[in-house]
This record gives C-alpha cells, structure tokens and sequence, in this order.
C-alpha cells in the first residue's frame, strides 16, 4: 500500500501515460489516503462527498487502476473486493492481513509473497496471493480479559 507520502495522484496517473480525469484522481486519492484496503463502496462514499460520479464510473476506475498497476485488488473471505494504491506493477507480491471480526484489510510490506512454489508438471503459476488472517489490533481483546476467559 502506498500511503501518501508526498506521491499526487496526478503523477502517478502521468507516469503510465494516461489522461489525468477528475474520477481518476478522486478515487486513486482516496486509495492513496487509506489507511487500510477499502470496498468499492468506501471509494465511492468518499469520492462522492467531492466529485459527482456514479457507481458504475468508480467501478470502472478502479478496474483501469488494476489494470493500470496503480491499485490492486483482493477479495476477502466476506467474498467483497477491495482495494489499495500501489507504487508499481510489482505492488501485489507482498502479503495481506485480514481481520476475521472486522474484516479489516491491510497491506504487509514487509511480507513478500512467495514468486516461484514448486507445482505440477505442466503448470503454470500466473498469480500467487497470500493472506495472513487473524485478529486486528482493535478486535483482539486485552491481555488481562483472554487470561481471565481461560482461568474462568
């Protein structure tokens, strides 16, 4: 994930050669500015508190955004995509985190995701995801209180 550390939306858009829109740098700011991966939904809530777009337009955006290598897009177990900015088309080998109670989703950085696991004769790896899942921060309960549920 890339949080906005001084990168624009506009320049990242210019740097694959394409025409920088209003939708485009609305919902690539909005990934930009997330600090976790966000539904279609979430995108569109926020980029419509700014800009005038339909649903089918944000959904649009962000597949050209995947497409583009500028987001990339994971599917959680609740079956929803979701989305981060990413800084180049290497951006989906790293790993995930996802929340079992919140669902939350973020980007592990530090966690690259395997590039080369050992398949079948024949086979071809095109894509290799990998989700650490668990409990987030927020969800997972004080150490006192899960001491006190076991010797309860």
């Amino acid at each position: 994930m890339v949080r906005n550390q001084g990168v624009s939306a506009e320049d990242m858009i210019r740097s694959v050669g394409a025409r920088v829109t209003q939708p485009r740098v609305g919902v690539l700011t909005t990934l930009l500015d997330a600090s976790r991966a966000l539904t279609h939904h979430e995108v569109e809530r926020n980029v419509r508190r700014s800009l005038h777009v339909d649903r089918v337009t944000v959904y649009r955006v962000l597949d050209w955004l995947v497409a583009k290598h500028l987001a990339h897009r994971l599917a959680g177990d609740d079956r929803v995509w979701r989305f981060n900015a990413s800084a180049d088309e290497h951006a989906d080998e790293h790993a995930h985190f996802e929340c079992n109670r919140c669902r939350r989703v973020i980007c592990l950085e530090d966690a690259v995701a395997p590039h080369r696991i050992a398949l079948p004769a024949g086979y071809r790896s095109q894509h290799v995801e990998v989700t650490v899942k668990g409990l987030c921060a927020d969800c997972t309960p004080p150490r006192r209180l899960r001491t006190m549920a076991r010797l309860g």
